[in-house]
């Protein structure tokens, strides 16, 4: 068990939620999420930290029939189910030209330069970034009383035709149905390392 180390430390019962007793699901309860739920989701998650505040990720909130429909037609066989019992499911894509940005949104230092002719750089840097700000939706969804089932399993060509095809500059990273939990659709938690088995402090 964790000590307290700091007046503000969250309780024993919020880490719970937010990472102890979370799971992932694989299946989902008929209850709807609002608009007002997925706006609040990404209020929490803008304000954590991305490089020289480059906020990369662009993502859509499938929820509508017609674009669950399209979704399941991008998704792999094992993952179809999921996404159509979800409420909702994130998108989380990545700009590659994140970089035009940056002159408001880090208005400290001509960040722009340090991207312009480098697109690999970018492309790893949206990556990185966007995969920080996804990790920071289900923690936001999962503070606010709502359950998380990432999912790697689609055909990301498919999937940038269907919702990206408007900016080819934005491309898929990974996808995350948000809603309330079945209980009966996860298995046993599978283990987790010591801190000695990949950690060391020097």
């Amino acid at each position: 068990m964790i000590t307290q180390f700091h007046d503000h430390h969250l309780s024993a019962e919020a880490l719970d939620q937010i990472f102890r007793e979370a799971r992932s699901y694989n299946g989902w309860l008929p209850r709807a999420v609002s608009d007002e739920q997925i706006h609040a989701i990404y209020e929490l998650l803008k304000m954590a930290p991305t490089s020289a505040n480059m906020q990369p990720s662009r993502i859509v909130w499938v929820k509508s029939d017609e674009a669950r429909a399209r979704l399941v037609e991008c998704v792999s066989d094992g993952n179809k189910d999921k996404v159509k019992a979800a409420p909702v499911t994130a998108l989380i894509g990545m700009d590659i030209d994140f970089h035009d940005e940056l002159p408001w949104l880090f208005p400290h230092a001509d960040a722009k330069s340090w991207f312009e002719g480098d697109e690999e750089g970018r492309k790893e840097g949206a990556f990185r970034n966007s995969s920080l700000q996804g990790a920071y939706l289900m923690i936001a969804a999962r503070a606010l009383g709502l359950d998380c089932g990432p999912m790697s399993g689609f055909d990301a060509d498919a999937l940038n035709a269907a919702f990206f095809a408007d900016d080819p500059k934005v491309k898929v990273n990974f996808i995350c149905s948000i809603g309330y939990g079945d209980q009966t659709s996860i298995f046993e938690r599978s283990p987790r390392p010591e801190f000695s088995k990949f950690n060391t402090i020097v």
